[in-house]
């Protein structure tokens, strides 16, 4: 298998590319925008067709580069039922399967970060968007976010799959890679809580800034970037 996680330094996004082998068909996860370029030569360089791209959620600190990466190789693009985004060609259930080659990457709906957020599991990867993060949880005060529904996702979905399930996040702000679901458990403090109320009460009071472009972006990614 082919697996390449991508850094935008920007917006500290990950992304991440992966294919069955080279010279076979791959699929993106939560590309951005200005890095379009360099996706197309990694592409060039494994000898990969682009088929599919998916977006774990609409963004709001980056514009995606979904609609530019379709524009320059026909690739579907796929995001969860729940997405406000229209022009979508593929928008998955829970627990819907997506194919590529012989991998299979399973879609779960993991909203309150967003009320569209998704992750995707394929095999021991899981790519928790914004939902789980590494020693943290996305925010949950903007888009529709649910504190609510975020510790349902978390605490009733992501952390019941298996310890040794590696956790690939879409932003890191300290140079973290992955993790492991056990070691969230074990160590992100945002998880340490007793009950439904403690974590909605700490997510409530956390006193964020607005991302500076939430607006542009959202406007934007509402259209998959175009």
């Amino acid at each position: 298998m082919i697996f390449k996680q991508l850094f935008d330094q920007k917006s500290s996004t990950y992304t991440y590319l992966i294919a069955s082998s080279k010279g076979r068909e791959a699929l993106i996860i939560d590309p951005v925008l200005e890095n379009v370029n360099d996706y197309i030569s990694l592409l060039k360089d494994l000898d990969l067709e682009l088929v599919k791209v998916i977006d774990t959620h609409i963004h709001a600190d980056h514009v995606t580069g979904a609609s530019e990466l379709k524009e320059l190789t026909k690739c579907s693009t796929i995001m969860g039922e729940n997405t406000p985004a229209e022009t979508v060609e593929i928008k998955v259930k829970d627990d819907e399967y997506i194919n590529l080659d012989n991998l299979k990457i399973r879609a779960m709906y993991t909203p309150g970060h967003t009320s569209d957020s998704y992750s995707f599991l394929m095999d021991n990867y899981l790519f928790s968007g914004d939902t789980l993060l590494i020693n943290g949880t996305g925010r949950t005060d903007f888009q529709n976010g649910n504190a609510k529904h975020a510790y349902n996702s978390i605490f009733n979905k992501l952390l019941k799959l298996p310890e040794e399930t590696l956790l690939y996040p879409a932003h890191d702000y300290k140079g973290e890679k992955v993790s492991t679901i056990g070691k969230e458990k074990k160590y992100n403090p945002r998880l340490q809580v007793k009950s439904e109320d403690e974590y909605v009460e700490i997510m409530n009071n956390l006193n964020l800034k607005k991302p500076a472009e939430i607006d542009f972006n959202v406007k934007k990614n509402i259209n998959l970037g175009a």
